[in-house]
């Protein structure tokens, strides 16, 4: 979902390429025929779901693959995009569903290429990345376990990116400005014009505020760490891991769009992971308990970082919905895929205001204890 590398995400340019030109793409650069590709949805960059058909004799693979055609502006970024694929490939061999590149021809997992159709004659990064099989959170009707099984998820991810992925792309990371990572709430006043003039402004202004006197001043006592920065419910996908279809079992068997990757803190992790699943919940405010006991099954949150996750959870809120109508004023075209979270976002945000944080947080922790209490008994 990101926008850039730096804090102006209507610099970048999303690419047009057509399905005829994604294919002779995979033809010329990696050298895969196209039997079957249809268009997925994205904010901004592009991508393709395909098949590719393989002679006898040729080198094994996967049949299907994700072509994904990053936006122009990160793609002035090869030290990132590198440092993302290199991430993706190291939690597959650590375990983890992620996506691997399939190289190519000239044996690399990227290549800069034209985009003939956008004016100025854009180049745009290109990688083929294997299809990960599986239903979004989105799709399906999530529950606890959903829930407990992603904040757990988030943890080890980031623990496990923290203590053993060394790459030497890995400082491209530290990207100061990114309008994604959640220390810069601050910078939304820069796009808050696009809301208009209703009473979510208020509130946006709001949450601004309060992170700027209460979170910001807290950061250096969080723990740091890699983020995979983007864990909502159309970037997990799940597989169902029972026959019960009152109360189906599900497990993790994807995790896509390592995009907005970037240094950031734990508790960052935990409250991104919160605040998406709370998205399509018909519970929203309980979710957090669920999420946040996955997560402190692998990493308890300490006392600050707890009390930094109600605003942090209420920032990425105003971050999504805020950037998302910056942006769909820009690409109207995308406006359905861009205000997914705007359907239910305005109104959980609002509500987590109203019951308040004291509430909200009873609520959450209490959650979070009930698990610790069975895993003790």
């Amino acid at each position: 979902m990101s926008s850039g590398n730096d804090c102006q995400p209507q610099t970048f340019t999303k690419p047009a390429f057509g399905e005829k030109e994604a294919t002779e793409l995979v033809d010329r650069v990696f050298g895969l025929k196209v039997s079957w590709i249809r268009p997925l949805p994205s904010y901004d960059d592009q991508n393709f779901h395909m098949r590719v058909s393989r002679n006898k004799g040729e080198a094994e693979g996967a049949d299907e693959y994700v072509l994904k055609i990053t936006n122009s502006e990160d793609s002035q970024e090869p030290d990132l995009i590198e440092a993302q694929t290199q991430a993706m490939m190291f939690l597959n061999a650590e375990g983890f569903p992620s996506a691997t590149p399939y190289l190519t021809k000239d044996g690399n997992i990227m290549s800069l290429e034209s985009g003939d159709t956008a004016p100025g004659n854009k180049k745009y990064m290109v990688r083929l990345l294997t299809y990960l099989p599986g239903t979004p959170v989105a799709k399906i009707a999530a529950n606890t376990q959903v829930f407990y099984e992603i904040g757990k998820l988030a943890a080890s991810l980031d623990k496990t990116l923290a203590e053993k992925f060394h790459h030497p792309s890995v400082k491209s990371l530290h990207r100061g400005q990114f309008i994604w990572n959640l220390a810069n709430v601050p910078l939304l006043v820069q796009y808050i014009y696009a809301l208009g003039e209703n009473p979510y402004r208020e509130l946006v202004e709001q949450v601004i505020e309060q992170f700027k006197g209460k979170v910001i001043p807290k950061l250096s006592s969080f723990r740091a760490c890699i983020n995979h920065g983007d864990l909502n419910d159309h970037n997990i996908l799940v597989d169902s891991s029972s026959a019960s279809l009152e109360n189906p079992q599900y497990r993790v068997s994807g995790i896509l769009d390592f995009s907005d990757m970037s240094y950031g803190y734990y508790v960052f992790e935990v409250a991104i992971a919160i605040m998406y699943m709370m998205i399509e919940s018909p519970d929203p405010l309980s979710v957090g308990g669920h999420v946040l006991a996955g997560f402190e099954s692998v990493l308890p949150l300490t006392g600050e970082e707890r009390a930094a996750l109600f605003l942090l959870v209420s920032g990425r809120f105003s971050q999504s919905l805020v950037l998302a109508a910056h942006t769909a004023l820009r690409y109207p075209e995308n406006a359905e895929y861009l205000m997914i979270t705007a359907k239910t976002g305005w109104k959980h945000l609002m509500k987590m205001f109203e019951v308040g944080q004291e509430a909200v947080e009873k609520t959450w922790f209490e959650t979070a204890a009930a698990y610790a209490n069975r895993a003790d008994a």
